[in-house]
């Protein structure tokens, strides 16, 4: 594994003007961070990666490289790209085993933040924050950190481990963690505020699963997908199972359910495999696992041994036609992966913090919400992303929570 690091380090053309970081959402240094790997020089170009981005490992495993940073390289013109997902995730897992949560950080302003949800946008707002000096306190609803990246991302994707030692990362930089807390329920945001604190984070993700609102959708053989990724070792799918989607959620659970010993797994879509819009990588993986695609197949009702579904094609304006004639697809489980959309929760015990029209937050460029001193990013205010894209605008969000906050009399 190192040797191949190495080697990809050294295929590097430094280029003057590199496409690679033009390609990153989040413009990493990548020319920077491989020179400096190969000048043995490895702590810095940690450093580098991670103040940067803080979830850089992450990245390292679930980011759309294809499409990004290697789709750029200028190598991939005519050849293989540099593939600097695998130096991303040596040089950044080195680093995360030595960060000290000293270097890069501000004098304590004696400020306190609240950050609700420890998902991509909370633990990078949590980073930044706490590297500039303020007290920060994550409230996390279930018993460990990492949201969507710890419960809707598969483990043979994201290792766990990756975010147990982001928490041990957290708490170096002094950012306190109080899980099982569901804010607006027993606590809510006008509690921070009376507690002392002057800004709060809401990066609670979207952990409400879309449905399809088609008869047999309450049947005991039906699921919805971020349900299923959360805990699938409790689910008894049978042999025979049905992924209705087309996304990476969808690819997610039907590499999933093989794993967890399905043997026949179909990915039911109702367009043509041009339109599937998860990664080609992740598609291509999900073939060699074994998952089949059904393609240009509209799903009409939910049975409890399949589903019903009906023959589709697109007209020439987009819109999706169905024939009249219906078929049976047989399968033991269906599970839905259509999407997913905010929990109101926060919002519906808090005022003075408007939605749009999909209940997710309204926000400025810069994530404030209606309420002076609230700000979102993620998931609950642009829909389900990549956690690359989470990260983007957390940092641009983190900036004006600093501003804010030192704008206070």
């Amino acid at each position: 594994m190192s040797n191949h690091v190495i080697d990809e380090a050294r295929r590097c053309l430094q280029c003057r003007n590199p496409k690679c970081t033009e390609g990153c959402p989040v413009r990493t240094d990548i020319r920077g961070a491989i020179a400096l790997l190969k000048e043995s020089k490895i702590e810095q170009a940690g450093e580098l990666l991670f103040s940067n981005n803080p979830l850089s490992l992450v990245c390292s495993y679930v980011c759309p490289q294809e499409s990004q940073c290697e789709g750029h390289c200028v190598l991939g013109l005519k050849g293989k790209p540099v593939q600097f997902s695998i130096i991303e995730n040596y040089i950044s897992d080195y680093y995360l085993n030595i960060i000290d949560g000293q270097t890069g950080v501000q004098p304590p302003s004696g400020m306190k933040v609240a950050v609700i949800g420890s998902g991509p946008a909370g633990v990078t707002i949590s980073f930044i924050l706490a590297k500039k000096g303020y007290d920060v306190t994550i409230y996390e609803g279930n018993e460990k950190i990492g949201g969507v990246m710890r419960y809707g991302i598969p483990e043979f994707r994201l290792p766990k481990m990756v975010l147990d030692r982001l928490k041990t990362a957290l708490i170096k930089y002094g950012v306190k963690i109080r899980p099982n807390t569901n804010i607006g329920t027993n606590l809510n945001i006008d509690d921070f505020f009376r507690d002392g604190c002057k800004s709060v984070f809401i990066g609670t993700g979207v952990w409400r699963p879309n449905r399809l609102n088609l008869p047999g959708e309450s049947f005991g053989n039906v699921h919805y997908a971020i349900d299923y990724l959360r805990n699938p070792d409790v689910y008894d799918l049978g042999d025979t199972v049905i992924v209705v989607g087309g996304g990476n959620t969808a690819i997610d659970v039907a590499r999933t359910a093989i794993r967890k010993g399905s043997r026949h797994v179909s990915l039911v879509f109702n367009r043509g495999a041009e339109h599937l819009t998860a990664s080609r990588e992740e598609i291509e993986f999900a073939k060699i696992d074994g998952v089949e695609f059904v393609y240009n197949k509209s799903t009409v009702r939910f049975l409890e041994n399949g589903i019903a579904v009906r023959d589709c094609a697109e007209s020439e304006n987009g819109e999706i036609l169905e024939g009249e004639e219906e078929s049976i697809l047989p399968s033991d489980s269906t599970i839905i992966a259509v999407g997913q959309g905010p929990r109101s929760v926060i919002v519906s015990s808090t005022k003075g913090i408007d939605v749009n029209g999909r209940g997710l937050i309204a926000v400025d460029e810069s994530g404030r919400t209606t309420r002076p001193g609230v700000y979102a990013s993620g998931d609950v205010v642009t829909g389900a992303k990549t956690v690359v894209e989470a990260v983007k605008v957390s940092k641009r969000v983190a900036e004006a929570m600093d501003e804010y906050m030192k704008s206070l009399p």
